[in-house]
């Protein structure tokens, strides 16, 4: 179980990559705000926990690979990337525009980014790709591929889902954004999957299920699906979409909008509100603490008072030896007697 300290590290991080997407998009750019801000939690778990990755060298080796097939939300890998130091957050300002490098969807000419992606229902073909590579190559790195549940409807997708399971891709895991939206409404609406758990778990993938914003959970489901052998793992994360952004959470319209100078400094308010529930939270945790010691140490306390009564009373039975002691007369009369 990872310690309460991580967690709330983590939290702060997820934190941080929301205020990175606000800086990106700034007053009046167009930008995929939604489908980034769900992404917030898992991302910082990935890239500030679980993933191996090095912040001095984006290409080594032996890192894991990270693949974002859902591409339009790539605001919030370059969140990540900008706080590993891969590039300077001057270009914050200049997303989305010639004058900048990070462009509205992955290009690898970005430190950090591992494949072009965008095109729906790519990204997990690729990953089966290198997942295999790294196996061949004996290496024990992990590839982790993060799909949308509105993406869930390209066939390409499917057939990719069937080679990692024909292959026994176990050092693969997929993430599902489930964040129930697509570009122009709820994806129930436009093409429904009724139940993806059981979708997934009949093209013979492992299946955990958690809540997309809850660190712990995410955490542990990354921990228990490197654990998985023999079978590719998917995760499917309940989200919501624009989460964070008091505005625009649950609401299609911010799949791809811009912000006004009102929703700018509402979301600058919800991040510091964010902020102060996270320190409460550390802080009622540290305070649980010391009851659980002093309740360790009334357990021996308790108990020694018990024990010397035991012990007190052990010498009672002496007594009973003295009774057999008034017995020694009776051999003496019948002595007597047969004197007589």
């Amino acid at each position: 179980m990872t310690d309460t300290g991580t967690i709330t590290s983590l939290k702060k991080t997820a934190l941080q990559l929301r205020r990175n997407l606000l800086e990106m998009l700034g007053v009046g750019k167009v930008g995929h705000l939604g489908g980034s801000s769900s992404l917030a939690e898992i991302v910082a778990a990935l890239y500030f926990h679980k993933m191996k990755v090095n912040r001095n060298n984006p290409k080594d080796e032996n890192r894991d690979r990270f693949l974002l097939s859902k591409g339009h939300a790539v605001l919030i890998q370059y969140a990540a990337l900008a706080e590993l130091g891969y590039f300077p957050k001057s270009e914050f300002a200049k997303v989305k525009s010639l004058a900048g490098t990070l462009q509205g969807h992955p290009d690898m000419k970005i430190p950090g980014i591992e494949a072009v992606t965008g095109s729906l229902g790519q990204g997990l073909s690729i990953g089966v790709g290198m997942a295999l590579a790294l196996r061949l190559d004996k290496k024990p790195n992990r590839v982790y591929v993060i799909m949308g549940d509105g993406e869930l409807s390209e066939g390409q997708l499917w057939e990719a889902a069937m080679a990692a399971w024909k292959f026994k891709v176990d050092n693969l895991t997929g993430i599902v954004d489930c964040n129930k939206l697509q570009a122009t409404g709820p994806t129930s609406e436009i093409f429904e999957i009724p139940d993806i758990e059981k979708k997934w778990k009949a093209f013979g993938w492992n299946v955990i299920k958690i809540n997309g914003h809850k660190m712990e959970e995410i955490v542990a489901a990354l921990d228990a699906a490197g654990k998985v052998r023999g079978v590719p793992t998917v995760i499917i994360a309940n989200t919501v979409k624009g989460k964070g952004f008091s505005f625009a959470e649950g609401k299609a319209a911010f799949h791809n909008g811009s912000l006004t100078e009102e929703q700018f400094r509402q979301a600058q308010a919800d991040f510091d509100a964010a902020a102060l529930a996270i320190e409460k939270e550390a802080a009622k945790s540290a305070v649980k603490k010391p009851a659980v010691k002093k309740a360790a140490e009334k357990k021996p306390a308790a108990k020694k008072p018990a024990l010397k009564k035991a012990a007190e009373k052990k010498p009672i039975k002496k007594p009973v030896a003295k009774k057999t002691a008034v017995k020694k007369p009776s051999p003496k009369k019948t002595a007597a007697k047969k004197r007589g």
